[in-house]
């Protein structure tokens, strides 16, 4: 079994309770302040402060809840607009690890919308989020997308639809792809990767599955330490391309970086709206 898919068998030390109370605090204060920010502050701040707000919102998160973040290649500069992130989807720690590093727009599930306080901090950050069982849907929110990038915003999405155990990377869809081809933008993938104190893969920072925001922060919680490695790889030239070999590609240049089997190819259309 290689290194990048093992399971250590060796236990690692779990938090205290004192411990994951004092976090929970801190998460807590931390979250409300934010709240109180973006309720009464935001609206008066230029999009640069707002998002260097975003960004210390986020690099605090990580802090407090002891995920360390490393970073390399290098992320999109200004005057490679229109661009686009697309990424493999661990957790839901994925966006601020993203936003900790280089702050963009999301494009996310509906569902997230719903979350208390966390659904509407997103929204106030600019996530658009998107029905995924609409087609109709999607392709509004595809010409939202393709606005914002000519007005110079970063996006970034997530083609697997779903969020995997990070020990695979599962097929991207195409469809919300199509908003960086309309723009001729630059394609930048992102690797993710979560690992423990022992250097092995993070199951505890993954959400897939059946797991609750709630479970899922109580795992995170008993961690003493997670390591979080997001990769910015080289861009990808969306002009004269399909959206299918656009996702094609990029889903196995992000395998590749974490030593994964490349997702299978698509082979024929299929009926999900993402695709």
């Amino acid at each position: 079994m290689s290194e990048s898919t093992s399971i250590s068998e060796s236990p690692v030390t779990l938090t205290s309770k004192g411990t994951r109370a004092i976090r929970i605090a801190r998460l807590t204060w931390h979250v409300l302040q934010a709240t109180v920010s973006a309720a009464i502050v935001f609206p008066f701040l230029s999009i640069a402060e707002r998002r260097v707000r975003v960004r210390r919102f986020a690099q605090g998160l990580l802090h407090i809840l002891a995920v360390r973040l490393t970073v390399s290649g290098t992320p999109p500069r200004a005057d490679q607009a229109p661009a686009m992130l697309v990424a493999n989807h661990v957790s839901w720690l994925d966006i601020f690890a993203i936003d900790a590093a280089h702050v963009v727009r999301f494009v996310a599930k509906s569902e997230i919308r719903r979350w208390p306080v966390i659904g509407w901090l997103c929204a106030q950050g600019g996530t658009l989020f998107i029905e995924r069982t609409q087609r109709k849907h999607t392709l509004n929110i595809n010409e939202q997308i393709a606005a914002g990038l000519r007005a110079g915003d970063l996006f970034a999405v997530f083609p697997e639809g779903i969020i995997s155990s990070g020990d695979v990377v599962l097929p991207f869809h195409a469809s919300l792809l199509q908003s960086a081809l309309s723009c001729n933008a630059l394609l930048f993938p992102v690797a993710i990767r979560y690992t423990g104190a022992d250097g092995e893969l993070c199951y505890a920072a993954h959400y897939a599955g059946t797991r609750t925001l709630v479970e899922s922060l109580r795992l995170i919680l008993t961690q003493p330490v997670i390591r979080v490695h997001l990769r910015f790889l080289p861009p990808i030239v969306c002009a004269g391309r399909h959206r299918r070999e656009l996702a094609d590609e990029a889903g196995a240049v992000i395998a590749a970086a974490l030593n994964l089997p490349a997702p299978r190819r698509h082979t024929q259309k299929a009926s999900h709206p993402l695709v």
